[in-house]
């Protein structure tokens, strides 16, 4: 029996070591947060509204983020019971009308998204006044990315359909 290959994982590319160190990051704070809101509640008996608010915020900024750029396309929940029985060609045409699909609506829906996030600027959250357009900014990212990793997913679809080229000498 032969010893398991010990080669050193692939180092993520660095746009990816940025987005989860900033993912990790927000993560890190909304833990603090949480902390400090258990520790003013529970122990202090002063509860701290501000926290509450925060740690909402963040969660969604967590949530949102990661999905957009932390999450590779294969750790998504996907229905693969057809998926599975399909052969290779027809798999490349099930992800390229999947992407196509998904990546118009998401581009459809790119300038009403944007315009909505835009307009919330000129709300704020009731404790500490954060402009709204920061809060739902993140799923304007989300849809953008979405709209990116579709066409990508096309792409590849495509490649994967076309017949090999013949080389000729």
């Amino acid at each position: 029996m032969g010893q398991p290959s010990m080669r050193a994982p692939e180092r993520p590319p660095r746009w990816q070591r940025w987005a989860n160190a900033l993912g990790g990051g927000l993560f890190v704070a909304l833990f603090l947060v949480f902390v400090v809101q258990i520790g003013a509640r529970f122990v202090f008996n002063q509860p701290l509204p501000w926290t509450d608010e925060l740690a909402v915020v963040l969660y969604l900024w967590v949530i949102l983020w990661a999905c957009a750029a932390m999450v590779p396309e294969q750790e998504h929940v996907a229905f693969d019971l057809l998926w599975q029985r399909a052969s290779l060609r027809t798999q490349a045409a099930m992800q390229l009308l999947g992407h196509a699909l998904l990546g118009t609506l998401a581009a459809c829906s790119l300038p009403a998204t944007w315009d909505y996030v835009i307009f919330m600027a000129r709300e704020g959250t009731p404790v500490l006044g954060l402009p709204l357009a920061w809060v739902f900014f993140p799923y304007g990212l989300l849809i953008s990315v979405l709209v990116l990793r579709s066409a990508h997913g096309v792409w590849q679809a495509w490649r994967a359909l076309r017949p090999p080229s013949e080389t000729r000498p």
